[in-house]
């Protein structure tokens, strides 16, 4: 990566979101378990529940308090590093985040303290109904950030105005029900299910590995694996509609996940494996899969999905019409009460304003722009076809596993099987452990396609990432990359210690007989109930 202001600061902002989402979805999903759980307690009055949200509970604060302090920087950033973005789309993008921070976050904050301080100060259906406060803040607060997200990806429901320079919302209820944040804010919350689930499933299946806090272990297997299992599901199904909105709205993004370089009859095969080549704009080598991808993007047999090569000539069309607008822009801006003609032509050509700003890389004057950079900018428009690529398998290959894995442990925790497994099976503990890392991969690549298959758009089809920076120098963006790398790595220290420092601690067993310690005798205890 050259040290260019935009690809420091491209860096620093991709940095700083992909550690912060290594909280956001254990915090989403964690939530919803933890209400689970506590109403299941309400509900047959046994304090062993109980003792399972305080465990819980405690490992939730823990990431709850990083994932605020790493996302608050989130939203600095904006006005330090991407202030003409901030100019240019304040008004869109501004709302969302500001009702998540009062109507969500406030809420959430604010039931999180009634959760960890209110046991012994609430009634129990009053702390239940603080624990399903914080599970629902904490998704409202995902919603509003993939509303705002979302618009990015799929900017409707605002219109430029060439007199400010701005867009401005034209129907905030497009906005809200836009059809990709709606997608995504499912298929993100169905992935902070599967994220928290895993992680209960794991560090649960440790503890029967080592004989400790079984009751508790067993317990926490059944409901995680049952809601697990569900949203593992749910998150193939949703990432599927998230891939009908790509081929809608983002073509390009969806070519490259497939390294579609040509546009095939419909319906479309889908590349199992491939090595795609960004130089000579062909895959090397490929294993396909007939009908497939036509049938999942398109939901048809007939309807064909435009491969890498036409979508870059359909980018040189949208340049050159562009530029017509680029020019009646400068027109409008030099003189005022620029004549009517002008605005006509203007208004005629302004959905494609924001391809002329692909030019601007490679041509000082794009009313004069050559052929050949034409061809520069809108190839320029075609993300690194390579990652997209294998990001998006090793996402699916996750998915599809945790569907398996939540399905067996599922299956053992209806049948009773645990114990057996913990004496002959202890394999399958071992798989569950060591997949707990596993749903942050997933998460991370879907995030990394999400965003880096946006390239080069800040605003798909609007404003292009090189023209969204601020206007500082490659050190000040340097320095600040290093001050938040060492910030950031002692957060995660800290993180990680705490965690394993409580869950070796374990839970608390309750009350046993005699002078035993809960981690002898709780195998007694569970094999006599």
């Amino acid at each position: 990566m050259e040290l260019d202001i935009v690809s420091l600061s491209r860096l620093q902002f991709g940095m700083t979101a992909l550690y912060h989402f290594l909280f956001v979805p254990l915090t989403i999903g964690l939530s919803v378990l933890l209400a689970t759980m506590e109403t299941v307690y309400v509900m047959t009055g046994r304090e062993i529940w109980k003792r399972m949200v305080k465990f819980w509970g405690t490992l939730f604060g823990i990431n709850f308090v990083l994932g605020v302090a790493t996302g608050l920087t989130m939203e600095f950033q904006f006005g330090m590093n991407w202030a003409y973005f901030s100019q240019y789309v304040g008004d869109v993008f501004g709302a969302p985040l500001a009702i998540e921070g009062l109507m969500a976050f406030f809420m959430e904050a604010t039931f999180v303290g009634l959760f960890f301080f209110g046991w012994d100060r609430l009634s129990k259906r009053q702390h239940l109904g603080a624990t399903w406060a914080v599970a629902i803040g904490t998704n409202f607060s995902a919603l509003w950030i993939l509303i705002a997200n979302g618009w990015m990806q799929h900017p409707i429901g605002a219109e430029f105005n060439p007199d400010t320079m701005r867009m401005e919302v034209t129907s905030f209820f497009d906005v809200l029900f836009n059809p990709v944040a709606q997608a995504k804010f499912v298929h993100t919350v169905s992935a902070g299910y599967v994220t928290a689930s895993l992680f209960v499933l794991g560090v649960s299946s440790w503890y029967l590995l080592k004989g400790r806090h079984i009751a508790i272990a067993k317990r926490s297997i059944a409901v995680a694996s049952a809601f697990g299992f569900a949203a593992a599901l749910s998150a193939v199904v949703l990432g599927d509609e998230s891939g009908y909105e790509a081929n809608l709205n983002q073509k390009m993004k969806l070519a490259t996940i497939e390294s579609m370089w040509e546009t095939e009859p419909a319906p479309a095969s889908f590349n199992l494996i491939a090595i795609p080549d960004m130089a000579k704009r062909e895959n090397a080598f490929a294993i396909e899969v007939p009908y497939v991808m036509g049938l999942i993007a398109t939901r048809s047999l007939t309807d064909e999905i435009p491969g890498i090569k036409e979508l870059v000539e359909n980018s040189k069309d949208r340049i050159r019409q562009g530029v017509i607008a680029w020019d009646a822009l400068q027109k409008i801006r030099s003189s005022e009460g620029a004549d009517a003609d002008v605005r006509e032509t203007f208004l005629q050509n302004q959905k494609n304003l924001g391809y002329a700003y692909l030019l601007l890389p490679f041509s000082k004057d794009p009313i004069n722009a050559t052929n050949e950079e034409i061809d520069a900018a809108a190839w320029s428009a075609v993300p690194n076809v390579w990652p997209m690529f294998y990001a998006f398998r090793i996402m699916v290959a996750c998915g599809l596993f945790f569907i398996l894995l939540t399905a067996v442990f599922f299956y053992l925790s209806s049948a009773g099987k645990l114990e057996e497994v913990a004496k002959k099976r202890r394999w399958l503990l071992h798989i569950a452990v060591l997949a707990i890392p596993l749903p942050w991969v997933a998460c991370e690549m879907g995030w990394f396609i999400a965003e880096y298959g946006r390239q080069p758009w800040v605003i798909e089809g609007m404003l292009p990432t090189s023209q969204a920076v601020s206007n500082l120098s490659v050190t000040e963006v340097l320095m600040t990359i290093i001050g938040f790398m060492v910030l950031y790595s002692v957060l995660l220290v800290i993180e990680v210690k705490l965690m394993l420092k409580y869950i070796r601690k374990g839970p608390d067993d309750g009350e046993l007989p005699g002078n035993a310690s809960a981690q002898t005798v709780a195998p007694v205890a569970i094999a006599a109930e």
